[in-house]
């Protein structure tokens, strides 16, 4: 989905409007290679941009009002940008006028905008829409507001919504790569420092493909059991006298075992193991070792599934379903509690991974999966 999409949404624009976009903007959704619930603890993630994007086009318009509409989702906002905040905006709405919100803050000047909105990543899949979406509209509402943002920043203000307006305590990884992504490679991120090294992910030419299995089992994040862990790490850090979980280390915990308890011990363990692991995998990446990312990529499961306790008797299905078919490895990717699993597969495995998935999911009695491959991409974009 792309430049053919473009045609589409401009229509739709101009049906609820009555004159043409002045332009179309679009971010992609990612996946997240390794590294999971480790970006609001300052530390290690790999994530890349997907070839499934969120279109905005988009119009400014006088009054001081920011219309809405979506082609997926119900119903139309017709909102005063000056009335916008924290807790003023419900449903899918409250992504892009958050976003708006969130660049008034920062000093930019909307006087007023229409935006309609497009896209194929699926929401509640692990797949990142909610990014998708904030990016594309920080991209589109700063281009019209004259804005000089470079894309971090852009990055760090659609954080900004989605913790402050829609009310979702994130960490900054996805809104990262949704802008910084570049086609071919995954993005190495240090959340404390907001450096990034783009790595070269060739998996074409190591004879791989990379395949996700959604579930279906959707994920609703404001439900506070991801407020609840977050909450459990500031806890840990705080035992352990550390400024975040990124400064522990496995003796640090051992040591605080007790004081930690039970679940802190858990929570904590992961994070310190999920950054290692992380640092690990862009070491193999670096050096061309793809199919070397299998061990990681379970233990990486492993941990969120038994000490993080975000993982889901479907994710589990996926992920055993992935590897038993000959996956190269395999792991929940996302927030959890529902979504979508990775699995890194030889390219002439694909279709027996996905019957194996499919296979897996009715004999548990459960909903068939969404299967299908995706390929790292270029992040946000103005595309007409």
């Amino acid at each position: 989905m792309g430049a053919d999409r473009v045609g589409p949404v401009a229509a739709a624009f101009r049906e609820r409007t009555g004159r043409d976009p002045e332009g179309v903007w679009a971010a992609p959704g990612r996946v997240n290679l390794i590294g999971e619930h480790t970006d609001y603890n300052d530390g290690f993630v790999l994530p890349a941009a997907i070839d499934r994007l969120v279109l905005v086009a988009a119009g400014r318009r006088a009054g001081g009002r920011l219309r809405l509409w979506s082609l997926q989702a119900e119903p139309p906002a017709d909102l005063e940008l000056a009335g916008i905040g924290p807790g003023t905006v419900g449903g899918w709405a409250a992504y892009p006028a958050g976003v708006a919100w969130a660049l008034g803050q920062a000093g930019v000047e909307l006087g007023g905008a229409d935006l309609v909105v497009d896209g194929d990543v699926p929401a509640g899949s692990g797949l990142s829409s909610s990014a998708a979406l904030e990016c594309a509209t920080a991209t589109a509402l700063a281009d019209l507001g004259g804005a000089d943002l470079d894309r971090a920043d852009l990055a760090g203000l659609a954080r900004r919504a989605e913790n402050e307006v829609v009310g979702v305590p994130s960490g900054v990884m996805d809104q990262m790569v949704s802008m910084l992504g570049r086609a071919g490679h995954a993005l190495f991120l240090d959340t404390r420092s907001l450096g990034a090294e783009q790595v070269p992910l060739p998996l074409e030419a190591a004879g791989l493909c990379l395949v996700v299995i959604d579930t279906r089992a959707g994920h609703r994040l404001v439900d506070g059991a991801y407020a609840d862990r977050r909450a459990a790490c500031q806890a840990a850090a705080a035992v352990l006298g550390v400024p975040a979980l990124r400064d522990a280390t496995p003796a640090l915990l051992e040591r605080y075992a007790t004081a930690l308890g039970d679940p802190g011990l858990r929570r904590a363990r992961h994070v310190v193991t999920e950054n290692a692991r992380v640092l690990a995998a862009v070491e193999l990446l670096r050096a061309g070792d793809l199919d070397r990312l299998g061990p990681l990529l379970a233990a990486s499961h492993a941990s969120l599934r038994d000490d993080y306790e975000v993982s889901s008797p479907e994710l589990d299905t996926a992920v055993e379903a992935a590897v038993a078919a000959g996956a190269v490895g395999a792991r929940m990717t996302g927030a959890g509690f529902g979504g979508s699993a990775i699995a890194l597969v030889e390219t002439a495995l694909a279709g027996r991974v996905a019957d194996r998935a499919r296979d897996a999911f009715a004999a548990a009695g459960f909903g068939p999966p969404q299967v299908t491959a995706v390929v790292p991409s270029d992040g946000a974009r103005r595309l007409a």
